[in-house]
């Protein structure tokens, strides 16, 4: 599925879309800035999979610092048979940018 622009996603949130996102950085990551969703950390989604089962025919969109841990998130859930997941492009960073 194509990914997603921060400036798309401020839009989405503003709008109250009710969004399936996971947030793959670390805890404390997530504890400076939070923009809603559950915190995964990438090294932890094998092991958490069960969590995020119920939302594999839906839109999931992944987000991490910069976009390349959800990259990498992204790709890994495509495998486990998720089919709707969208990277947050420019991540965190370019989401606080707007």
């Amino acid at each position: 599925m194509e990914d997603i622009y921060p400036d798309q996603l401020k839009q989405r949130l503003e709008n109250q879309e009710k969004l399936n996102m996971v947030d793959v950085r670390e805890e404390w990551e997530n504890e400076e800035n939070n923009i809603g969703g559950i915190n995964i950390p990438l090294g932890s989604l094998p092991h958490r999979l069960d969590e995020l089962e119920h939302l594999k025919d839906q839109e999931l969109i992944v987000f991490c610092r910069t976009g390349n841990r959800s990259g990498n998130a992204k790709k890994y859930l495509e495998t486990q048979g998720f089919s709707k997941v969208r990277n947050l492009m420019e991540g965190i960073v370019g989401y606080m940018e707007l």
